[in-house]
């Protein structure tokens, strides 16, 4: 029984030929269906040149368990999320690599309600049965049924949800997909806005989706992927600018000065957002960056709950805290109102509201929490051996903090500055995250620091 390296911790994912390939899709498909037993599944796909066709496996394999399947198409994760719950479907899976390399590809698998599937919650059960491969001939009489839906326009009517539409100000957006699947709902929420009479004009870059991926792989966070949206922004003098990966799950800011604006500033503003409209509500936040949120919620009368890094981690806690909102630095975007899962199209339609309800540019929304909490954004460093690094960088300031949390990796609290270092899951990396209260000198001073430890031979 060869083991299958494409499952993860929170999805599966693995390159093509060697990892993953249309017979083990199959297999995850059939396994899948025997450890949930639906009725019937959602099945969506990015624009990947192999997406199709593992789609297509998968579903033949979910058919062949007894399940219908439903088909939405081309789209992003966060619509078989809505999907799944909308039509209420006993589970759904995204077939997609996200901001992976181009002989890449994975899935992203769900269960009733929009609910993750984790290492924790029943991935590694998916993949003992896939592995064994052991399952029953197919009886054609209960062979599941195929459809294809289009969820497009309930999709959009949930979005237009969480916002008011007659405090919308006259605005220039530019929007880039990346040639990922956040295209088609680009142009239909374009036809949206003038059929509505909404004043905004959408200037859209790399829109086409194109498994080739013509401007390289859609992932904002990347310094090196940034320039496109931030000239666009310039050129076009827009109010602000939009950049998603590939299957939209995160979006990425740029004010009107074409800066990029952390995601750990936009978790402050959505969360301010939300307080606004939801008095005393809790939001979660994760570990790595965290006292502009924990200001902001209690400046707005509400609760900052802390979490473990990852989507099911952060899913869980919402669930369990009623949290109205979840914010990672990282991008990702949680709502209660949205199944508690991550959307990339949510959260710039609230700070649109936002800079057309405060009468000011995204810039200035978030320059009080950028001097308040200066932060370089996240380091990564690549170290041999991370775990002694890090274990020296905890015995040079031991003694000297006031708050030593084991919450994830390590995060150290002093009077004026805090940090979190911890190790990636896949790669012999190092991320270090830290923060100052106001002093941009203090904060390099400190980074010169952290970094000599960490790389110190």
């Amino acid at each position: 029984m060869a083991e299958l390296t494409c499952f993860k911790a929170y999805d599966i994912r693995g390159q093509l030929g060697t990892e993953l390939d249309e017979e083990i899709a199959y297999r995850i498909g059939r396994a899948y269906a025997e450890f949930l037993d639906p009725k019937t599944i959602v099945l969506g796909g990015d624009i990947r040149l192999t997406s199709a066709a593992i789609k297509t496996a998968l579903s033949d394999g979910i058919r062949d368990a007894g399940a219908d399947v439903i088909d939405i198409g081309m789209v992003g994760t966060e619509e078989v999320y809505f999907a799944t719950s909308h039509l209420e479907a006993d589970g759904g899976i995204e077939v997609t690599a996200s901001h992976n390399p181009i002989d890449y590809n994975g899935m992203k698998p769900i269960r009733e309600g929009s609910r993750p599937i984790s290492s924790d919650t029943g991935l590694l059960d998916i993949k003992r049965l896939a592995e064994a491969n052991d399952f029953l001939s197919t009886d054609a009489a209960k062979r599941g049924g195929y459809t294809q839906v289009s969820i497009l326009d309930a999709y959009l009517d949930h979005l237009f949800t969480y916002i008011e539409l007659d405090r919308i100000k006259p605005m220039r957006l530019v929007m880039n997909a990346g040639n990922g699947a956040a295209g088609h709902v680009v142009d239909a929420l374009e036809e949206r806005f003038a059929a509505l009479d909404l004043p905004i004009e959408l200037i859209k870059i790399f829109n086409e989706p194109d498994g080739t991926f013509p401007n390289g792989i859609p992932n904002p966070i990347l310094h090196e992927n940034r320039a496109p949206t931030i000239d666009a922004v310039l050129e076009h003098k827009a109010d602000m600018g939009i950049a998603w990966d590939g299957d939209f799950d995160r979006c990425f800011l740029v004010d009107e000065k074409g800066n990029f604006i952390e995601g750990y500033y936009i978790v402050g503003l959505l969360a301010e957002a939300f307080l606004l409209k939801n008095p005393g509500a809790k939001v979660v936040h994760d570990p790595r960056l965290t006292w502009n949120t924990i200001d902001v919620a209690e400046q707005g009368g509400g609760k900052a709950i802390q979490s473990k890094t990852g989507h099911a981690f952060i899913k869980e806690l919402m669930r369990s805290e009623d949290a109205v909102y979840g914010g990672e630095m990282s991008a990702h975007h949680y709502f209660r109102d949205f199944f508690y899962c991550d959307s990339g199209m949510i959260p710039w339609l609230l700070v649109m509201e936002l800079i057309s309800s405060r009468g000011e540019p995204l810039s200035a929304l978030v320059s009080a929490m950028v001097e308040a909490y200066p932060s370089p954004g996240e380091i990564n460093r690549k170290i041999s051996d991370p775990a002694v690094a890090i274990e020296r960088v905890r015995k040079y300031y031991e003694s000297s903090a006031q708050v030593i949390d084991d919450t994830d990796g390590i995060s150290m609290e002093f009077p004026q500055w805090r940090f979190n270092l911890r190790m990636s899951n896949t790669e012999p990396v190092v991320r270090l995250n830290l923060e100052t209260r106001g002093d941009r000198q203090l904060m390099v001073e400190r980074q010169a620091e952290l970094l000599s430890l960490l790389e110190t031979a």
